[in-house]
């Protein structure tokens, strides 16, 4: 079966600014020796672009702690990939407002996790302040902007006090995700586990009364009754089983390709971009073989007997991973 590249989760750096405690990437400011050079990086829009993908994130570390992530976007803009930029906003100024005009961005999604005392908590002080700046920013230069926020046991309970803050932006999209007991997370003891249910309830009482696009990633869920508009996708966008190596995958500062991001262990590495060309990892007939050879009898606990499994299967393979490595059975299933 012959599988087409759409999505991509890149992160260009893991160079960063803070050393968040639940950062999946286990970020301690520094950036791994031998990342990708610029003319590397020019090499993989190029590639990206051959296997047809349509839309790149570019993640860090913090995307602006280096210093040619406009060259990068436009090597992907140019060839017609729609681009976007998840920052932390802590070094946003006039001149990435300039810059990122000149590379046809998609729209830029700045961190925010919840009111200023709980941001700044798990982040770091006068972080919030920073973020909103970048917001307000990036909102009067015409830079479409939307917010994602890492929920955990303390800040999904104050959702309620936070989205009358958020009604204050001119964002077009506020993302509400898990955070996974990876990385910093788990050496920091974060507590993460909250109920997806009532995360999903929050949605359910303000999406249509909000001017954006409010809803839920892949990590949360699933197939409760609103399914199909809790994604902060009116049209009836259901979720539709994890895609990673069907028609996503992410890629590390150095070269390594994974079905996605999130899938931050080493187990989960199908080749470096150094080794082998991305067509040769994304065609070979034994990658992501999680997902490619699936089969509903894979399934364990109350994944194997639900009527949506085939849909489903056992949701966010990354969250699962990471909570009590099972991949093909979810901890926290809302249904």
């Amino acid at each position: 079966m012959a599988y087409r590249l759409k999505n991509c989760v890149w992160e260009i750096t893991l160079g960063c600014c803070f050393s968040c405690k639940y950062c999946g990437s286990a970020v301690d400011g520094k950036k791994r020796e031998n990342e990708l050079t610029t003319k590397e990086c020019i090499d993989v829009a190029k590639q990206l672009k051959e296997l047809g993908c349509r839309r790149v994130s570019l993640i860090g570390g913090e995307v602006f702690m280096r210093d040619d992530w406009d060259l990068i976007v436009s090597a992907l803009t140019s060839r017609g990939i729609k681009t976007c930029i998840i920052t932390n906003g802590l070094l946003f100024n006039e001149n990435h407002i300039k810059r990122l005009k000149q590379v046809d961005i998609e729209s830029v999604a700045v961190s925010l996790d919840g009111p200023k005392e709980v941001h700044d908590k798990y982040r770091q002080e006068g972080s919030y302040d920073r973020a909103v700046r970048a917001i307000k920013m990036l909102s009067e230069a015409d830079i479409p902007v939307s917010i994602i926020s890492t929920l955990n046991a303390e800040n999904s309970l104050k959702l309620e006090e936070f989205i009358e803050t958020v009604k204050g932006f001119n964002i077009f999209a506020w993302q509400l995700q898990a955070c996974s007991p990876m990385g910093n997370a788990t050496n920091a003891g974060i507590d993460y586990a909250f109920d997806f249910g009532e995360v999903i309830a929050f949605v359910e009482r303000h999406m249509y009364e909000v001017p954006f696009a409010l809803g839920i990633a892949h990590n949360i869920g699933y197939y409760t009754e609103n399914e199909s508009v809790i994604r902060g996708n009116l049209n009836g966008a259901r979720f539709r089983g994890c895609t990673a190596g069907l028609d996503s995958i992410g890629i590390d500062s150095v070269g390594n390709v994974r079905g996605c991001e999130s899938m931050y262990d080493d187990a989960f590495i199908e080749g470096n971009l150094r080794e082998r060309s991305l067509a040769e990892i994304w065609n070979d007939e034994s990658s992501f073989a999680y997902n490619r050879g699936f089969k509903a009898e894979y399934l364990t606990g109350k994944c194997a007997s639900c009527d949506m499994k085939m849909q489903c299967a056992a949701g966010c393979r990354s969250y699962n991973f990471f909570v009590h490595k099972k991949i093909y059975e979810s901890p926290a299933c809302a249904k």
